[in-house]
């Protein structure tokens, strides 16, 4: 069974920066896409990036392009999501997700879910 343990979550400035890791167990890692979604407070949840098995495809959703950078080290079974130039509309809680059937943009599509982060973003 897939264990998706997030960190690095925190209370940040805007401007300010923070780096998300989503440590999983099962052998699956190294074959299995990976990516984060974020629940804002009465909003609902929306991928946020995703990355393929390699490493070698990144996918953003707009809002964060050019702020966020998704990648991995299959060695350590680790997704690292870096996040820069924070912005207040950044707060949500950060979830890591595994194993995408589908289309990454649906949470429906994954399989496996963390029990996220919190991440606040003050103006």
């Amino acid at each position: 069974q897939v264990q998706l343990v997030e960190s690095g979550g925190g209370l940040v400035q805007a401007g300010g920066s923070l780096r998300l890791s989503c440590a999983a167990s099962g052998r699956t890692f190294s074959t299995a896409a990976m990516g984060w979604f974020r629940q804002a407070p009465g909003k609902e949840r929306e991928f946020v990036a995703a990355i393929g098995w390699s490493g070698g495809v990144t996918y953003y959703t707009d809002s964060v392009k050019g702020r966020f950078t998704l990648s991995r080290d299959n060695a350590k079974n680790t997704v690292f999501l870096q996040m820069n130039s924070l912005k207040p509309e950044d707060t949500a809680v950060y979830y890591c997700v595994m194993g995408a059937t589908g289309w990454y943009g649906s949470a429906s599509q994954w399989g496996s879910w963390g029990q996220g982060t919190q991440v606040t973003v003050s103006s």
